[in-house]
């Protein structure tokens, strides 16, 4: 029998907020491994990391649509699932006793896609899945996930039940319903380098002002914490993927890790966009709860019997399986 009182669950989260080593695979594992073993000191449950951290979000795609040596370069140097340098990330996850939610690059026999990873505290993989559609430029080298990219939300002994989406997924009204039906209770929010608004022709939404708004309104739609992680390039990387004139991730900066809680507010302290670290805090799960009293769009706010959503999880292959 439930007690009618229970103790509210607190969790301590890590949001990185880092440069990767541009288009090296070696030495990026090596960095998500140092970062894992740092917020596993300092008392994390669990440690996010951005859209492509591994090996790198593949900025020259907005300058020149066309790029065979970098292309080339950025396939081998793409994170396989089944590959060495998965087992050693899963190790330190295990090793350091942390959950560990990835961004990266995958290479699935020579075709990448925009992909994620929830790795348990125990080293098993929890979830697997790819971005739905590659955004506008991103098509020219990323592919489209299939069904099982659905199955985005885990529950994990240690921190509760865990989702994931990458960058403007965020902006997609039937994937964040579906999402939110699954309950999750902390989502994890992937994005790439994004940097202050500028006037100009350039989109607000694909700012840090339009991207942490996407954030802080997922919390409050989903009732849940998000942690909105974000990488940073530094001239290194711009001089390395040749971006200086082009139309984003032209300047140095692109920070803005953040937490939001289950009603929008953020809760945490911001680091200067060109500035690398980890930013942490403590969750109180009754914040959620007390969210859920007002707002539960899959629950006491929603009209099954007037609006529904369909859905399709299957893999599709390109062999049938009868």
């Amino acid at each position: 029998m439930t007690s009618a009182k229970e103790p509210s669950m607190h969790i301590r989260v890590a949001v990185t907020q880092a440069e990767p080593e541009w288009l090296d695979l070696e030495a990026t594992v090596s960095k998500t491994c140092e970062l894992i073993q740092k917020a596993s000191k300092n008392g994390a449950q669990l440690i996010t990391f951005p859209e492509c951290w591994i090996p790198g979000y593949p900025a020259w795609i907005w300058s020149r649509s066309v790029d065979f040596d970098l292309g080339t370069l950025y396939q081998k140097n793409s994170l396989a699932i089944d590959s060495s340098e998965m087992q050693r990330i899963c190790a330190s996850a295990s090793q350091n006793k942390i959950v560990v939610a990835l961004g990266f690059a995958e290479n699935y026999h020579h075709s990448l896609y925009i992909s994620q990873a929830l790795i348990g505290a125990d080293g098993e993989v929890k979830i697997r899945r790819r971005k739905i559609k590659a955004t506008h430029m991103e098509r020219t080298i990323f592919g489209d996930a299939s069904g099982d990219c659905l199955r985005n939300v885990a529950e994990v002994p240690e921190v509760g039940k865990v989702g994931m989406l990458a960058c403007w997924e965020h902006v997609q009204p039937l994937l964040k319903f579906h999402t939110f039906q699954q309950k999750e209770e902390i989502h994890v929010a992937a994005w790439p380098p994004v940097f202050h608004h500028m006037d100009g022709p350039g989109l607000w939404s694909m700012t840090r002002e339009g991207c942490r708004n996407l954030s802080a309104t997922y919390a409050i739609e989903s009732q849940t914490f998000v942690l909105h992680t974000t990488a940073v390039i530094t001239q290194k990387g711009i001089d390395k993927m040749g971006t200086a004139a082009g139309a984003i991730m032209n300047r140095p900066g692109g920070g803005s890790s953040a937490i939001f809680g289950p009603d929008g507010r953020q809760l945490s302290e911001d680091l200067a966009e060109t500035e690398e670290g980890i930013i942490y805090a403590n969750l109180d799960f009754d914040a959620i709860l007390r969210a859920k009293s007002f707002l539960d769009c899959t629950g006491h706010y929603s009209r099954p019997d007037m609006l529904w959503l369909g859905v399709d999880d299957r893999e599709k292959l390109h062999r049938r399986v009868e």
